[in-house]
């Protein structure tokens, strides 16, 4: 049977589980931050090893910055994933969804595959990162800003897992207007 129209936007607010936050206030935006944050560091790394003498420490930090992204994703799609099931399929929302997960997913593979290539490499390039694991880089967080835009459509266009209007219109009011003054 299908859903009401008109209740799809509610249901995508609500969490299925607890594992994906509570209402309002979803998890899948903070592990987010992770991935982004670990591999938008590791290509400074990567053009740094280029740049200063004996950059060794530079390439093998930024294969670490991959691999913590790696694991922060697979964390971040796990909730994320949650939050997807709390759409209604056929909907707009629900193919932006998808998009943003198979972005999402094939970024973590290119990364995933970068950190063996890296692993593969680190012989020929011991004080430099190769030009082939840095232009991947370059393509995955090219797709992940992709990916991002599409996450935020989700939120704030479509409202998935944000707070209703009324919900929000509370933490705009006074003081004096809550007491009646």
């Amino acid at each position: 049977m299908d859903e009401a129209p008109e209740r799809a936007p509610e249901r995508a607010k609500e969490p299925v589980t607890v594992l994906a936050g509570p209402y309002g206030h979803p998890v899948h935006p903070i592990f987010v931050t992770v991935p982004i944050g670990a591999w938008a560091a590791s290509l400074v790394f990567d053009i740094a090893s280029h740049v200063v003498a004996r950059g060794d420490f530079l390439v093998r930090g930024s294969q670490w910055l991959v691999a913590v992204g790696v694991i922060g994703a697979l964390v971040a799609a796990s909730v994320g994933f949650l939050d997807l099931f709390a759409i209604p399929p056929g909907t707009s929302a629900f193919r932006t969804g998808l998009v943003h997960m198979a972005l999402n997913l094939a970024v973590t593979a290119g990364y995933a595959a970068g950190f063996g290539w890296r692993l593969a490499d680190r012989h020929h390039h011991a004080s430099s990162v190769g030009p082939g694991p840095i232009a991947l880089s370059v393509v995955c967080l090219a797709a992940l800003a992709v990916s991002g835009y599409l996450g935020g459509k989700l939120a704030y266009h479509y409202g998935v897992r944000v707070a209703d209007e009324d919900t929000q219109a509370r933490g705009f009011t006074t003081a004096r207007r809550r007491t009646g003054n």
